[in-house]
């Protein structure tokens, strides 16, 4: 019995949630007295036995072209094919973008329990029990795992990346039969020169209460001070004040940095459940009765234009 880690990558390298989920495995490998192997379909621009630094033993690679881009219903054959191999008995995926595409079907295909988006290390004392955020992050659940094959998806931001220095992974090349692809890929447009959302560990966020499109600069002038990615409420991406990729909440893109910064954001529950996993917030705003301020950490009542600013000259100061 071992535990299998999906190695999610993009871009030739290993992204930050993926890291997570292989601490994540490899630590829960410990508690059950077994190794941590690793999954990595398609290639990899950096050393992937120097991963091993993270605490997986293992890593099975299929290095093939047809895998470098994504196609769930592809990922899940050739994950099935090496769990068979393996004889894993536990799956980690991180709870990303491509963890909520492939897992279910793996474990559809296995017929095995998942647990989508845990926060903590299962409880194995008494059985398998995983703790998870349900009702957008307002309580845990805490789910009892039977069959057989289990597969957990971890929250990003729930588990810190541990590493040990000169550590290194055996790489098993793995041959595995891979069918025709049910996803055509034709072009792909990415955002550059930004710090992707899902990866960043300080996020400046938007509002209406910037009035307009011409007003970002100061928060994009805060973003860049802090060294953070910059977001904002529907209403604004709605309004094609800012791009749709940057939209945040229960509509947009969830998210879980360590510190999150709200300006001129009232704090609807929409809002809030997509942010809500934040380790710390901040809210900036002038009304003092935004619902936001509840579920802030920190909070300013007072006018952006003038407290924005500001914060960058004294962020700009700090680290200068």
């Amino acid at each position: 019995m071992s535990v299998l880690i999906f190695i999610d990558h993009s871009d030739g390298a290993v992204k930050k949630a993926s890291l997570e989920a292989i601490s994540y495995g490899a630590k829960v490998a410990e508690q059950l007295g077994t190794t941590a192997e690793g999954v990595l379909l398609g290639n990899l621009n950096e050393d992937i036995a120097s991963l091993g630094k993270y605490g997986v033993k293992k890593i099975y690679h299929v290095a093939d072209a047809a895998l470098d881009h994504p196609d769930p219903q592809l990922f899940t054959d050739v994950i099935a094919q090496v769990v068979e191999k393996s004889g894993a008995k536990l799956i980690v995926f991180s709870n990303n973008l491509h963890g909520k595409a492939i897992a279910p079907r793996v474990s559809a295909k296995l017929k095995a329990e998942l647990v989508a988006g845990a926060v903590a290390l299962p409880d194995t004392g008494n059985g398998f029990i995983v703790k998870k955020n349900v009702f957008s992050g307002k309580a845990f659940a805490f789910i009892a795992v039977n069959t057989d094959i289990k597969i957990i998806s971890l929250n990003p931001n729930a588990f810190p990346v541990s590493q040990t220095e000169g550590a290194s992974a055996e790489v098993v090349p793995f041959a595995a039969t891979i069918g025709e692809p049910r996803i055509k890929l034709s072009s792909v447009n990415k955002v550059t020169g930004e710090i992707p959302l899902s990866e960043a560990e300080i996020v400046v966020s938007g509002g209406r209460g910037l009035k307009g499109p011409e007003n970002w600069k100061i928060l994009e002038d805060l973003a860049a001070a802090l060294g953070a990615a910059t977001a904002c409420s529907r209403p604004v991406s709605d309004a094609d004040w800012r791009p749709h990729h940057e939209h945040v909440g229960q509509t947009g893109l969830a998210i879980a940095p360590n510190l999150y910064i709200a300006i001129g954001i009232s704090g609807a529950i929409q809002h809030l459940a997509g942010v809500n996993r934040s380790k710390v917030i901040a809210v900036i705003n002038k009304d003092p009765e935004a619902p936001f301020f509840k579920a802030a950490d920190y909070g300013i009542v007072g006018d952006a234009f003038e407290i924005v600013p500001k914060l960058t000259e004294a962020v700009k100061a700090l680290k200068g």
